[in-house]
């Protein structure tokens, strides 16, 4: 947004300020969406809304305090390896679906045998693909059998890994779930106008466990695409919250002292993905090392950390988040220096540089800010803005040269949420690169902290030396409230409505 724009659009808040304010008197909790979730059904999309909508509505066997980062149980009370590939857990018992549909092992078995079927086509085939297949042993005590050693078991099964009713689930698909999900979680759907409005109220039958008893009765959300819209309801009384906003905007609202502001670390990190491979045509100049080398020395992390992010971000040199087990940080960087990368071109044999249609899917000024940089030594941006899922199925049709990503690894704090995701031969991988992938197969899977995060670090070095990506920053999220909201985010980026509450 241009700092014209963004000063009349303050300015008319400030005018609109005297307006009435939301209250707790409905005990409706009003919150704005910017992105437009594709579905609800928590496996079937990848957008960090979802994951905010599936910590509310479903939940998991095991759960991770966000906080402390310890496991406790959730569906399940208790789990052991029986041997390095089978994971016995005991069920919690007493606990119902929203639909009433009983909770036991029958759904487990169910959602997990689904979701691992690689032809069902879960979006997301890094967070479920490592599991074979769920034994029932009985009705409270299941097995999940992986496809080999998997050391991160446990750190999945608390994150995006969620229990369906399969009776339900069975008879609608995810068709039916996306438009009227069933979970066991402390929030129950209303309604759902898909891609707009969502509706929860609280699940007054939640089961006592560690996520505690939803305290705000309804939540009321509606997908707003315009940052300057979301303020201008903030301040018109229609609505509570919103999140992820800008850091210029968020500075000024809170030195006007009426709504509270709070800043926090996310694990999301923006990054340019270039097509190495050669995917997107032969002649594509991202498959010269060089040209990759000169991206990454033409962006200058720094500034835009300290200009456009603010807050709790830094700059990012290595395909992962650093709190992730096995993400190295000791890898090759890449220093600002613009006439390295004019040096770099014309050595690949591109003296004037050369033109490349540049995508992104959100935060267009930092997008445009990272073209201005490319343009400036010679790599002339054809800028195309995208919705999230019409990039990402271009990404996995091969067709994108360079484009502005970004990935929050559905909050599960190990490498593999990020670096295999993207460097495993799958769909969403520009480098197909045999010895990343030989060193993410063993990290992925031995039973050995040491060797992970040694191999690891031998994939993210390589990663870097060959320079398939231009990591460049995290992320934090501004969140902005009125003063009668009661909330205390977390560093993982999970809106978690069950703890919120009024004052």
């Amino acid at each position: 947004m241009n700092r014209y724009l963004l000063g009349t659009a303050v300015a008319a808040l400030t005018l609109s300020a005297g307006g009435a304010f939301a209250d707790k008197s409905d005990d409706t909790l009003r919150v704005a969406f910017t992105k437009e979730l594709e579905s609800v059904d928590s496996y079937y999309n990848s957008a960090r809304e979802g994951v905010v909508l599936q910590r509310a509505i479903w939940d998991g066997l095991i759960y991770r305090d966000p906080v402390t980062n310890e496991y406790v149980g959730n569906l399940a009370t208790s789990w052991e390896w029986i041997d390095d590939t089978t994971l016995e857990l005991k069920l919690r018992e007493g606990v119902s679906f929203h639909n009433g549909e009983p909770f036991n092992a029958d759904d487990v078995v169910y959602t997990v045998n689904f979701v691992a079927d690689e032809a069902n086509g879960a979006v997301t085939q890094n967070n479920v693909n490592w599991m074979e297949s769920a034994e029932k042993i009985d009705d409270y005590t299941v097995r999940i059998h992986t496809k080999a050693p998997y050391p991160a078991a446990i750190e999945y099964l608390s994150g995006p890994v969620s229990m369906y009713p399969n009776e339900y689930y069975a008879e609608v698909g995810p068709t039916g779930m996306g438009t009227a999900p069933i979970g066991t979680g402390p929030y129950k759907v209303v309604s759902v106008d898909p891609g707009k409005h969502f509706v929860l109220e609280a699940n007054t039958e939640y089961h006592d466990g560690p996520k505690g008893q939803p305290e705000i009765g309804r939540i009321d959300i509606r997908t707003i695409p315009e940052v300057n819209t979301q303020l201008a309801e903030l301040f018109n009384g229609t609505l509570d919250l919103i999140w992820q906003v800008p850091s210029d905007q968020a500075e000024r609202i809170e030195q006007m002292g009426d709504f509270v502001v709070s800043n926090e670390s996310t694990m999301r990190v923006g990054y340019l993905a270039m097509d190495a491979a050669g995917r997107s045509g032969a002649d594509n100049p991202f498959t010269d090392l060089k040209v990759r080398q000169a991206v990454n020395h033409a962006l200058d992390r720094e500034t835009l950390v300290d200009a456009l992010l603010k807050g709790k971000s830094t700059p990012i040199h290595t395909a992962c988040f650093p709190s992730q087990f096995g993400c190295a940080q000791d890898v090759t960087e890449y220093e600002y220096d613009p006439e390295k990368a004019k040096a770099l071109l014309a050595e690949a044999g591109y003296p004037d540089g050369f033109k490349t249609e540049f995508y992104a899917y959100r935060d267009r000024e930092f997008a445009e800010a990272i073209a201005s940089y490319l343009n400036a030594v010679g790599i002339e941006t054809d800028f195309k803005m995208l919705q999230y899922s019409a990039l990402r199925d271009l990404n996995m049709k091969g067709e994108v040269p360079i484009s502005f990503q970004t990935w929050g690894s559905f909050s599960v704090n190990d490498a593999s949420a990020m670096v295999s995701q993207f460097f495993k031969h799958g769909e969403l991988d520009d480098a197909r690169d045999d010895e990343v992938l030989a060193d993410l197969d063993i990290a992925d899977s031995s039973t050995d902290p040491a060797v992970r995060k040694e191999h690891y670090a031998l994939a993210l070095q390589r990663i870097a030396d060959q320079a398939y990506w231009a990591p460049m920053f995290s992320y934090n999220t501004n969140y902005v409230f009125t003063d009668e909201v009661s909330y205390a985010p977390t560093a993982d980026e999970v809106l978690r409505f069950h703890e919120m509450s009024w004052k």
